[in-house]
């Protein structure tokens, strides 16, 4: 009987720091989860404000400029609901202004230019791997998140069920260091 006790405590003692265990690396995913979204965050402003300084510096033509303008300051101002839709324009807004090498020469040839199109290019190829670092560690919270030990024992808390950033990111190939 004693014998019987005992290991039914040390069962429930182990179950039970697995459990702990579990729902540690799940809050460890939720935290990566947020600094993957932070820098994401940044990245999009970064690219945002880049091309939002370049559309008023008065070196690209005047329709370009207001394309890129118009999108570069939705995408800034864009609500969470609306988001991924207006980073995605000013991704084709990007592809469109700079789909020809030679607006990218245009732009590097003007005073303050090189270093312009340099932060340009820097900002659109941090995008996409921003976003990719984001939606892995969504991908594998969500994984998880699956397993029936975490649905029964609710090791999730209230946390809210992690969601994918979704949109076009393809940077314009001008401004690419390598053809996409």
């Amino acid at each position: 009987m004693t014998e019987t006790v005992i290991w039914t405590v040390v069962a429930l003692i182990l179950v039970g720091v697995y459990l702990s265990w579990t729902a540690g690396r799940l809050d460890r995913l939720h935290t990566r989860i947020d600094a993957a979204r932070a820098a994401l965050d940044a990245q999009l402003l970064r690219r945002a404000s880049v091309a939002q300084e370049l559309a008023t510096s008065g070196v690209l033509d005047p329709a370009a400029s207001i394309v890129l303008y118009e999108a570069a300051h939705a995408a800034r101002q864009a609500e969470e609901d609306h988001r991924e839709v207006a980073e995605s324009e000013l991704s084709q807004a990007l592809r469109a202004v700079f789909g020809e090498p030679e607006q990218v020469e245009v732009v590097r040839a003007a005073p303050g230019g090189e270093e312009a199109a340099g932060e340009l290019a820097a900002a659109v190829r941090r995008v996409p791997m921003a976003r990719r670092f984001h939606n892995d560690a969504v991908r594998a919270a969500r994984a998880l998140r699956r397993h029936r030990k975490v649905r029964w024992f609710r090791l999730a808390g209230h946390a809210p069920f992690p969601m994918a950033f979704e949109m076009d990111d393809e940077p314009p190939v001008a401004l690419a260091d390598r053809p996409v």
